[in-house]
Formats: structure tokens, sequence, C-alpha cells
């Protein structure tokens, strides 16, 4: 998906690059001299840059060109490093992004720092920085102008005298965006700055950010020591889900001193849970991603700071050796990444990409750890270390992360037996009736688990009784202890998610008690009504979606919910449905008593000319109707499937096979008939 930048809406950025292209014969003199010194110099990056994937904060996805940006928010920050331990953690960088300087040069073609906002200049504001032990970094664009529409002078033609003056101030580190680049070629347009820093012969570390759009993993190697792989993040699940699997097949070009950009961090903005924010976290890590904090610290959470600091967890990211974690699997949304470490250790996600809890698996060899008798696992979230006879696996809450460090360590045996928590049965719950569920436990380590038992408990109000036995004298390698429950939510119960606790405690055999708990979370659900309803009005189990949120009976529209424009296929406009994003998916309860699902399905007319979408309806586990690829230029089609049974219903739609690009795609008078 390639939604440029939230720095303006893309409509008007698209706009800004087209109407570019028509202004680049006045720019041709000023570029083609930079590119003949560019040509003259031949120069390579400084060495010694980045050799571990820069750490530190950038302002704009916490504040954007909002006044609270100023010299009072960037020493504010340098101060939290200090004193929360983030410097200690190895965050180094304090980074301004767009809006710092005024909207015009002075007369002698110099940047002008906004005296507003920083009435005592740049310069005052890097020493600041330096003397906290930091550094500090600056932002400009590859273009006349930035992002922003305001339009602030941009480094285009300017790059020399821009980066004397980031010499001057003391910068160390430059973000060089994509805007208004007059259609000059990105290669020449990036290697012209990093010439000009170069000449400064100041050390700054260089991060180009031209949103993937050139295949920079490809050339810029030699250019720069950082690049960004996708569009901008924005503060939702979906839009770090789908970042996360642009940059994942891009691990062969990362490396000490070259790094795969995903984008900023989101931690601690509010638009996920902190569950969500400790997958994105562990995520960029196993990536060797830069981690450059997002949010305004001078009001973060504890929690936001646990996540922020954990060292163990940065350890991951910062490993000297410079690996990139590749993908192990992904089936059914359970991702297992793998990431080589200097030590011959193996960092392992087991990353749960669905809405429901679900058993995420592998082995000590098939993440690449030689054969061994057994091997220590750490649990970089716990804090704790286990031992395991080969087994990686874990119940992995829904969008969540396990972190584990595994290693062939002679000295596994002083640890105690790893052992998993699972939970079968389906997690939705009608109010009122018994469900059926089966906690398992299992013994991963090479030691056996002795005295091990199991509890599960509901929330308050909630029945919940064991069917069969809760404990064991002892569980060996690979052995487990299956409990059946009943399991009732009072009558009355509102529809929604709760939360059930699953709890094993054991002893290893050294005698050392080990309590363990895995949080399950459940669906009460509400059978819909008899007779049709339209699906925009009815409540869904999950969603997930490419751009933004699902939308009730309007388009898909920008990043935030509610943003959407009335649902349009080719000029008709339709009251009622689901606006939507590829790839996503909508899933509802029809409790068995549904016949149909009836929809017309297209692109939506905001997209313009560049969507391609295909539409499937599931009825539990089976396809039940689908559609070919359908663009902009048609009409909607109508779609209709035979849901007759099915517990569950799915609405879901893939893109067109050409890369998720403005596929806003519609769900016009989608209706469900039971």
């Amino acid at each position: 998906m390639r939604h440029p930048h939230t720095r303006t809406t893309r409509r008007r950025l698209v706009g800004a690059l087209a109407a570019g292209l028509l202004c680049t014969a006045g720019l041709a003199a000023p570029v083609h001299a930079a590119t003949a010194a560019a040509e003259d110099t031949a120069q390579t990056p400084a060495e010694g840059l980045a050799l571990t994937p820069p750490m530190g904060f950038n302002n704009w996805n916490s504040t954007n060109c909002r006044a609270e940006f100023n010299e009072a928010m960037v020493k504010g920050i340098a101060d939290i490093f200090v004193e929360k331990g983030l410097k200690d953690a190895g965050y180094q960088y304090v980074n301004l992004d767009d809006c710092w300087a005024l909207p015009t040069r002075d007369a002698n073609g110099k940047l002008v720092p906004d005296p507003v906002r920083f009435p005592n200049g740049l310069k005052a504001v890097a020493d600041y920085v330096h003397a906290k032990g930091l550094k500090f970094g600056i932002y400009t664009s590859a273009g006349t102008k930035t992002c922003n529409d305001a339009g602030f002078p941009g480094g285009l033609g300017h790059e020399y005298s821009d980066a004397q003056q980031f010499a001057d101030w003391g910068v160390d580190y430059l973000k060089y965006d994509n805007c208004n680049n007059q259609g000059v070629d990105a290669k020449q347009r990036y290697t012209t700055m990093r010439d000009a820093l170069l000449a400064t012969g100041r050390p700054i570390v260089y991060s180009i950010c031209e949103w993937g759009e050139n295949k920079p993993w490809e050339w810029a190697a030699d250019v720069g020591q950082l690049w960004r792989t996708t569009g901008d993040i924005s503060d939702s699940w979906s839009s770090m889900l789908s970042i996360l699997k642009q940059n994942l097949p891009l691990a062969e070009h990362a490396g000490p001193g070259r790094w795969n950009d995903p984008d900023m961090l989101e931690v601690g903005n509010g638009g996920m849970t902190d569950t969500e924010y400790r997958s994105h976290f562990s995520l960029w890590s196993i990536m060797a991603a830069p981690l450059l904090i997002g949010s305004d610290l001078r009001g973060a959470s504890d929690e936001t700071f646990e996540i922020l600091g954990n060292k163990e967890v940065i350890g991951v990211d910062q490993d000297p050796l410079g690996k990139q974690g590749t993908v192990v699997s992904s089936e059914g949304g359970r991702w297992v990444v793998a990431k080589e470490m200097q030590d011959g250790s193996r960092a392992v996600a087991l990353f749960n990409e669905s809405a429901r809890a679900q058993r995420v698996t592998t082995s000590a060899s098939a993440v690449g750890l030689p054969e061994a008798r057994a091997y220590t696992l750490r649990d970089l979230w716990q804090h704790k270390s286990y031992n395991t006879a080969g087994a990686i696996s874990a119940t992995v809450p829904a969008h969540g992360t396990v972190l584990v460090r595994v290693a062939a360590d002679p000295r596994w045996a002083k640890h105690p037996p790893a052992v998993e928590l699972g939970l079968d049965g389906s997690p939705l719950f009608e109010a009122g009736e018994p469900a059926t569920l089966t906690s398992t436990i299992t013994d991963l380590g090479r030691t056996p688990a002795k005295r091990a038992s199991v509890a599960l408990t509901g929330p308050a109000g909630w029945t919940v009784k064991a069917k069969s036995p809760t404990t064991t004298a002892a569980l060996p390698t690979g052995r487990s202890l299956r409990t059946k429950w009943s399991v009732t939510a009072p009558s009355g119960t509102p529809g929604g998610s709760y939360d059930l606790a699953l709890k094993t405690s054991y002893q290893s055999p050294s005698g050392v008690r080990v309590v363990s708990s895995v949080p399950i979370a459940v669906s009460v659900v509400v059978a819909p009504p008899s007779g049709t309803s339209g699906l925009g009005d009815l409540p869904w189990l999950s969603t997930s979606n490419g751009w933004g949120p699902v939308e009730r009976n309007t388009s898909n529209g920008e990043s935030s919910l509610g943003d959407g424009n009335p649902i349009t296929v080719e000029g008709v406009v339709y009251d009622k449905g689901l606006g939507v994003h590829a790839d996503s998916v909508v899933e509802y309860y029809a409790g068995g008593g549904c016949e149909t699902v009836s929809a017309d399905v297209g692109v939506d007319d905001e997209a313009q000319t560049t969507g391609s979408v295909a539409f499937e309806i599931w009825a539990d586990g089976t396809k039940a109707a689908s559609t070919g690829v359908l663009t902009t230029a048609m009409p909607a089609q109508p779609l209709t499937a035979d849901v007759t049974g099915a517990a569950t219903i799915r609405l879901v739609v893939t893109d067109g096979g050409d890369g998720s690009t403005w596929d806003h795609a519609d769900w016009a008078n989608a209706q469900l008939s039971c």
C-alpha cells in the first residue's frame, strides 16, 4: 500500500508532485550543477555511522506541526531521556521534523529557524542536547518545499548551503523527505545531499525518506545509512501491520550502516492497545529497524516507558551482527520471525496477527540453531529463562507477540522447563448458555514439570467449573495435562470481548516453583435478528483493514474513524454498507440461523484510477462466494452467498495483485438474511 504521506492528504500530495513535474525546467541549472559536483567527488558515506539501527525521538507522530512543537518540548525530551533511563537503554537522537523553519529563506538563501518556536536558534538547542550526552537531528525535503502545506523551504538546489548550516548548528542526523521533488531522479537528489553532508566534514547520519517509491534498498547502501521502505505509519493496528508486511521481505538488504526503515514508533500515542504496542516494538526490534520514539514522553504512561525501555528487546534490535529477522512461517496469521544474533543465539518472535488467541509454534532447528540435547529459552518480556527440548511454542493473545531468545546453551539444566498453556474450543459465548473449553498444559522442556496444576477463571459473575482433573504428579517432556471446563456467562451479559485467565503452577526438578498465565479473550455474542439486516448496522466480531478503520455506511476515507464519504461506485451512491481498504476482513456472528449474504461490491470512486480488488464471502472456514478482480473502471457487481448454518461469516477483500494502492472497496447495500 502506498499512502505517500500523512503530512497532507494523499490527494493534495499527489497534486503537488504532479504540479512539480511542470516546474522541473526552472530548476534545471542548480540541479545539474549539483550533479556535476557529485560526479567529481565520487564520495561514499562516512564509515562507522549507524553500525546499529539509530535510536532516538522524532516529534512528528505526536505533534505534527502544532504549536506545542517548540524549543521547550525538544529540551524536555532530552531531559526525559536522561531521567527515565532511555539514554542508558541506547536512545541517542533527539530529532526535529517538519515546521522548524520559517517559510522563506533569508536574503542570502539561508534557512531561518522559526523564532517563535525556537527563540534561541537551533545551535542553542543542539548544544543543550549535546550537553546531555545525546545527539541532535533535523529534517528537510529533497524538493523545493517540505511536505507541510505551509510550504517550508526544501533542500533541492540548496544542498551544500543547507548541509553546511546543519553542520554549523551541530546536527548529527538528517531526515531527508521526498515532497515537491519536481520529478528529479531520486538517486540523483539523494546522492547530491550525501555529497553535501560529506563536504562539511561532520559525521551526520543520513536518513533517506523517499517512501520506498524507487526501491532505495537496491541502491542507497552507498548513499545513506537508512532508507524508508514504506509510506508513513499512522497510530493504528492496520497501519502498523501493513508496514510490517512490506518491510519483512527486505531483510537481505539490511546490515551495519545500512538499514531498512519502516518508519517511526507509535508506542504511547493512544491508537493501539498496550498488547499491540508490545507487538509493534517487538517486531520493529526483530527487523533491526531504527527505533525512533514518536510519542510525547512528557505525558507518557508507565506502561509506555516499560515498553520503550525494555533493554532485552532493545538488545535484539541493537545486536552488532546487524541481521534483520526473516519469516519462518506465517500461515493463518501465526507468524514466526527469527533473527540470527552475534553470539549464535536466535531471537524469535511468535506473533499472532489474528483477533483471537492462537498457538504459534516452531522449533530450534527451524530457526537455524544447531542440534543439541536442550536449549535455554529466554522470554524477553517476562524476563525469565527456561529450558526446552527444542520446541518454541506459545498460546499468543490476539494481536500479541511472544519474543524469546533461544540458544544451544550447555547450562540449560539450571533453568526450569518451559511449559505451554493453551485453551481449545469456540471463543464465542451466548449469554446464559454453558460452553465447553479444554485447557492444555504441555511440558516443552527436557526436564519434567512436577506437581503441575491448572486453573481457569472468568470475570466476576461467570461460572467456571472443571469437568476433569486439574493436577498431575509430573509432566515428562512433550506430555500434556488436558482439562475440560464448563464456562457460562451470566444471562444478560452485554455483547463484547471478555478475558479468561488460564494459569499453571509447577515445580522444576530442583524444586523451584514456577507460575505462569495467559489471558484468553472470548466474545459474548448475540444472534442477529430474524429478517434482513444491513451489515453496516450490525455489531461485528472483529475487523482488520489495510488502511484506516472499517467504516459503517460510508467509504473508507483517510486514516481516521468517521472521515469517509458517501459510498459511491461508478457514480451510483449507496446509503448503506461497509467501506474498507484491502487487505480487509470483517467478521460477524451468524449463530447458525442465517441463510444469505448479499451486496453490490466494487472500488469506491474516491480511488480515482488506481484501485483494484477482489471480494470474498466465507461461511465458517469455507469460501461461499467470490468475484474476480474489480477496478475503478467497473460498476458495482452483485455478490450473493449461501451461508446456511454458519456460526460466523467473513467479508474479505484482497488486493488485485498489483499491490495494495488506493484499494478503497465498498460492500454497498450489504445485507444478512436470517
